[in-house]
């Protein structure tokens, strides 16, 4: 059903005008509306044309030159139908309901009143079809010659081979900017009449590159060492950021970033959501390549066929668990086997392109996408890359001392996951992958090859020119997904330009709050345009001459004066920009789920610190965020409310919202709570007795400062206050002061400054 929606909204396009794509827009309930329309369609209104109507309008003949065979033939009559729009505004249901003449049908008894009423409807939702009602000859339903890209279409900004571009030089270079980064933003600061703030204070720099680099607060050793550095602050912000890169810590930070990117989750999802115990083993290998600094080109290509390209490697065989971590159901029948398939085959095509090239190439299953080069030929040739591939679980040395554990694969030749329709047949793949008619299985229009989107191949290439060649005696896998990553990896003749642009972006949304492109993973027509595209290609470019080093870049961003620039606010630059597009300022961010649970548990000294190895569902474990198991019929409660994904499609960039229960989990949350209480044993033990020390303790580890004079005087007040109420409870005087430190830590947790990062 969700397909035929789809293939209406597609086909409702004549509808909609003759805008261009950069304006055409449709209504909010659109898909709803169509979906409904669809319904009613399939249920009552094909009937009534059918008997009523066809045999003089597009069955045996037109009449009148009103055609209803097909929707884009009902259309081509002006004012016939009007899609979307109230039902006395077509002329189809004026005449139907003997309103205008001649009245239909045609010298026969008006329709009855609930089909009048169904057919109003159906025009109001979008007059809809699920299929023609008159087939074409078969000859004339063969899938059509794919059409090229155009010159201007390949022109468009994301599909153009990257550029060498020098920095330009702009006039406070030499003041203010520290590299090729800086010289960029400041040059187009000040072409708007703009400059930038100074830098931040050692204070603020430690909070916000630890937060951002590891996830997790500086302890307040390492903000005395940091404060009493005594080189010069680039020296020795350089050397903390070293510091950072190198940590274990680091890879769990950006393997999260991934996970969301890859719509990772430890269970099948729909109504039964059967685990997947091995699963986990994945997110672990992100932890690693992460850590070791894998070359970004190497991370695309293990993730799509790893298998293939390193077959000696356990590690690249669990990294194909990428394709495999999508939802899939686990109750079929027989009528549903193929439809799963083709569905599953959308998954894998579908997130393969937006996480690594930034485009929907899933909207060209049933149709050419409606606004980017992308054409349904291409998204097949893709998805018949994937025709054998299936998830499997086996097992591989990948335990202590090369112990034998079960590991969650998406390979080809393997003995398939167990699946509840296997002894019914459930065949888990067909060896064929065919062009499917408006996307349905049933409707087969010829085989599909495997090749790539033609407006990302370049210089005359052809699919073999990325071919592999297996070893010599290898018939397990068929090397299609090897071919794909070199393609998806090679920047001069293949996809490799657009690749690099994507994750370039990526790191400076997460870094930043908002990519230099704000819709990370749509670089398409629909897409935002790059506030910065001489930026943005200049460190593309720079990735690929290095190597394709991740961390390298995260320092060249990192120790920018464009990211180390204080947040300070000012309303004249603000009038001249301000959504802060062109960076003349650091904007506060708020911190995500997994970062505020992780900062409660480091700063009340609770955190479990173990790497690696399956997660739990238990939100009251102590280990970082990022063990905790997805399962995605069964979130963690207190992560969904700072905004956790769903694990369901591929995320480029999460919501950020702000809700009652947020605050409300703060207050009354028997997890902050337990929190406080720790932290409130962390800084007596810290700090001794005296309440003043005590009170210097728990900012710096909260908040990485010593709290100011106004806010001592407010905590005593509070103190004093808490200490009286616990008394009155009946509590002793030592107990009450217990508590009452209790209360103040946990209050300390809920400022806006531990949520914020300057």
């Amino acid at each position: 059903m969700v397909l035929a929606a789809w293939n209406a909204i597609y086909a409702a396009a004549p509808l909609l005008g003759q805008e261009s794509p950069a304006t055409l827009r449709v209504a909010d309930d659109h898909a709803a509306a169509m979906k409904a329309g669809l319904a009613l369609f399939e249920s009552q209104v094909r009937t009534i044309l059918e008997r009523h109507c066809l045999e003089c309008h597009g069955g045996g003949t037109v009449k009148a030159g009103f055609d209803l065979s097909n929707r884009a033939a009902m259309l081509k009559s002006p004012g016939a139908v009007e899609p979307g729009r109230p039902r006395d505004e077509s002329r189809l249901w004026l005449m139907v309901a003997h309103e205008d003449d001649p009245p239909m049908p045609y010298k026969a008894a008006k329709l009855a009143d609930d089909e009048i009423d169904a057919l109003g409807r159906w025009i109001e939702l979008g007059a809809p079809f699920d299929r023609p009602l008159v087939e074409p000859p078969s000859d004339e339903r063969q899938a059509d010659a794919p059409r090229g890209p155009t010159q201007a279409e390949r022109d468009f900004w994301s599909f153009r081979p990257l550029e060498a571009i020098a920095p330009p030089t702009p006039r406070d270079a030499q003041g203010w900017a520290c590299g090729a980064i800086d010289r960029f933003i400041l040059a187009d600061l000040e072409a708007h009449g703009l400059h930038p703030n100074p830098r931040a204070d050692r204070r603020t720099l430690i909070r916000r590159v630890t937060f951002d680099l590891i996830g997790l607060p500086p302890t307040p050793e390492e903000i005395d060492a940091f404060l009493t550095d005594p080189r010069d602050d680039v020296q020795a912000y350089d050397a903390l950021v070293d510091r950072l890169l190198a940590s274990p810590h680091f890879g769990e930070r950006w393997a999260r970033h991934w996970l969301d990117v890859a719509r990772f989750a430890e269970s099948h999802g729909y109504e039964q959501d059967y685990d997947r115990p091995h699963a986990y083993l994945y997110r672990d290998w992100l932890i690693r390549a992460f850590n070791e600094d894998l070359p970004y080109d190497e991370f695309i290509r293990r993730q799509l066929a790893g298998d293939e390209l390193h077959p000696d490697d356990p590690w690249s065989m669990v990294a194909t668990g990428f394709l495999g971590g999508g939802a899939f159901p686990t109750q079929l029948t027989e009528a549903e086997f193929e439809s799963a398939r083709y569905d599953e085959l959308d998954d894998m095509t579908a997130t393969t392109g937006v996480a690594f090239l930034g485009l929907t190439l899933g909207c060209a299953r049933c149709h050419d996408h409606k606004y980017d080069p992308i054409r349904m030929s291409d998204y097949y040739s893709v998805a018949a890359v994937f025709t054998t591939t299936i998830r499997s679980e086996i097992e591989l040395p990948l335990g202590p001392s090369g112990q034998i554990i079960k590991a969650q694969v998406c390979s080809e030749g393997f003995k398939p996951t167990k699946h509840h329709a296997d002894d019914r047949g459930f065949p888990h793949f067909y060896p064929e992958t065919h062009v499917l008619e408006r996307g349905d299985p049933k409707r087969k229009l010829g085989l599909a090859q495997p090749g790539y989107p033609a407006v990302l191949v370049r210089h005359g290439r052809d699919p073999d020119h990325w071919k592999v060649t297996p070893p010599q005696g290898w018939t397990r896998t068929s090397f299609r997904r090897a071919a794909l990553a070199n393609w998806l990896t090679d920047p001069a003749d293949g996809a490799g330009h657009l690749a690099a642009r994507v994750i370039v972006n990526r790191l400076w949304h997460h870094h930043f709050g908002r990519g230099i492109v704000a819709t990370p993973s749509d670089f398409g027509f629909q897409g935002a345009r790059p506030t910065h595209p001489k930026l943005l290609d200049w460190l593309a470019v720079d990735l690929i001459h290095h190597g394709w080093r991740l961390k390298r870049l995260h320092k060249a961003i990192v120790t920018s004066a464009t990211y180390t620039q204080s947040t300070a606010y000012d309303s004249a630059r603000a009038a001249l920009d301000r959504d802060n597009q062109l960076w003349w300022r650091r904007e506060p961010r708020r911190l995500e789920a997994e970062a505020i649970r992780d900062a409660l548990l480091a700063c009340s000294g609770r955190l479990d610190r173990t790497p690696y190895g399956p997660g739990s569902l238990d939100e009251t474990m102590t280990r970082r965020s990022v063990y905790f198991f997805i399962k995605r019929s069964q979130l963690i409660p207190t992560m969904m409310l700072f905004d956790w994904p769903e694990h369901l499609v591929s995320l480029g960039a999460r919501s950020q919202t702000t809700i009652a229960p947020q605050a409300l989990a703060f207050l009354n949350g028997p997890q902050t709570r337990a929190d406080a209480e720790a932290l409130a044993g962390r800084v007596a033990r810290e700090a001794g007795d005296d309440p003043e020390a005590r009170l210097e303790r728990l900012g710096v580890i909260t908040l990485g400062r010593p709290p100011a004079a106004w806010e001592r005087d407010a905590a005593r007040d509070f103190l004093a206050a808490q200490v009286e109420t616990h008394r009155a409870s009946g509590r002793n005087p030592d107990d009450a002061a217990r508590l009452a430190w209790i209360d103040l830590a946990h209050a300390w947790f809920g400022l806006n400054e531990f949520l914020y990062i300057d």
